[in-house]
């Protein structure tokens, strides 16, 4: 599973606080807690006043790159932002996101062109999010498409099926898998991804949700999503899954992860 920290993102009121009041120490403890946990990206996203976005992002990406060698996910709905930051970022990473909307392939793809950077490619276009499965595997396949006139090979590519709150969707899942499934068919190298709590909008004991939609995401493919790595219940998910899905050869993974009681045993609990 390849983890995408979720934790350096100014939408969350402790990171808006931070930022606000320019607690370096606060980021730089986050990037790196997150890093050593086994994040493969570091999300980082402003969440700030349009005109405060670039500025705010230069600011995190440089606190984060003093703190860790980990890759970074530039994460903004508006690519000029992220095309602004862009040289600020040492080392390849990756860009979330690009869709059908406007012109955030245009923008994004030539930026990404021969060098290394992955890209989170968002199943909706100028229409919003489609609620058949058939649409945003049409739109997919034209993002790839898209992306191969630049040389962007699909096992750079992160698609994003799109999982909606299950409250307003109750086949949410349901699409979500069948999308995934149809476009590891089409392009097998392709990654599939999600913003794993999305699902659990509106809902109480959201990480129960959570951490079963992982599974069975996994379970149709998803081999990549926006989590908190820290989260020793979400970690231990992927690592069952993984083991019972084939991927974790005599379940080494899982079992020295328990060992070195990185996903437990809890303190006092029975095995």
């Amino acid at each position: 599973m390849i983890i995408i920290g979720e934790k350096i993102n100014g939408t969350i009121p402790s990171v808006k606080q931070a930022i606000a009041a320019k607690n370096k120490e606060f980021i730089h403890d986050l990037a790196l807690k997150q890093g050593q946990a086994g994040a493969a990206y570091l999300d980082v996203c402003a969440g700030t006043a349009p005109e405060l976005e670039a500025e705010t992002l230069a600011w995190l990406i440089d606190i984060v790159q003093q703190a860790t060698d980990t890759p970074i996910s530039i994460d903004s709905p508006n690519p000029h932002a992220i095309a602004a930051v862009f040289n600020c970022v040492k080392r390849p990473g990756l860009i979330n996101s690009v869709s059908l909307e406007g012109d955030k392939c245009e923008v994004i793809f030539p930026l990404i062109e021969g060098t290394p950077w992955q890209v989170v490619a968002l199943t909706c276009d100028n229409d919003g999010i489609p609620k058949d499965v058939l649409s945003r595997v049409r739109i997919a396949v034209a993002m790839v498409e898209k992306a191969q006139a630049y040389a962007i090979t699909p096992d750079r590519i992160h698609i994003d099926p799109l999982v909606t709150a299950l409250p307003a969707d109750n086949q949410s899942l349901l699409n979500f898998a069948a999308a995934a499934r149809q476009v590891r068919e089409l392009y097998p190298d392709i990654n599939v991804t999600s913003g794993l709590s999305n699902i659990s909008f509106g809902l109480p004991l959201r990480k129960i949700i959570n951490q079963n939609f992982l599974a069975l995401g996994m379970f149709a493919g998803m081999n990549s999503a926006i989590l908190d790595p820290l989260n020793r219940d979400i970690i231990a998910t992927i690592l069952a899954v993984e083991a019972l899905l084939g991927h974790d050869r005599h379940c080494r993974n899982y079992a020295n992860a328990y060992r070195q009681n990185t996903i437990g045993p809890v303190k006092g609990a029975a095995d």
